[in-house]
């Protein structure tokens, strides 16, 4: 019954020093996506970047999280009505990892266009209104987010 007791108890202390090891390697990755152009072809290639990371990491079981990040011109990829890859967003936020990204739109990018044509403008459901683009990469930066500018 010793030796039992003696066996029990030197595994859960193996185990219980394998946990934590077992979750530092775990690896988790975050990239920020910059968008600043008003260009169907610079939206699809960070989509393209967006999807080929997601799916490289999903495949090697780690963690990814992407956020795109647009102002400027840029803004038009997240406008409801002018967005020439809406429908492409809305089938990347569906698809199996909708959690792993993020889609942020510049107000102050909103409201200087807003102005300039005199009427609101929204963004599509799939996107989230931060205070400043620019200010947002840099915050995620320093948070130690990876950059990518396609």
């Amino acid at each position: 019954m010793k030796l039992l007791f003696s066996a029990v108890a030197a595994v859960a202390i193996l185990t219980s020093g394998m946990a934590p090891g077992l979750a530092a390697d775990a690896k988790s990755h975050r990239v920020a996506i910059q968008v600043d152009q008003n260009d169907a072809a610079v939206m699809n290639l960070a989509l393209n970047n967006a999807t080929n990371i997601m799916e490289a990491y999903k495949a090697k079981g780690e963690e990814v999280q992407v956020e795109i990040v647009t102002y400027g011109p840029g803004l038009h990829m997240l406008r409801d009505d002018t967005s020439p890859v809406k429908d492409r967003i809305k089938q990347i936020a569906e698809a199996s990892f909708p959690a792993s990204i993020k889609f942020a739109a510049c107000d102050n990018t909103k409201v200087g266009m807003e102005k300039r044509e005199g009427h609101p403008i929204s963004v599509i459901s799939q996107a989230t209104v931060v205070p400043s683009g620019a200010v947002r990469l840099m915050e995620l930066q320093e948070d130690g987010w990876s950059y990518l500018k396609p």
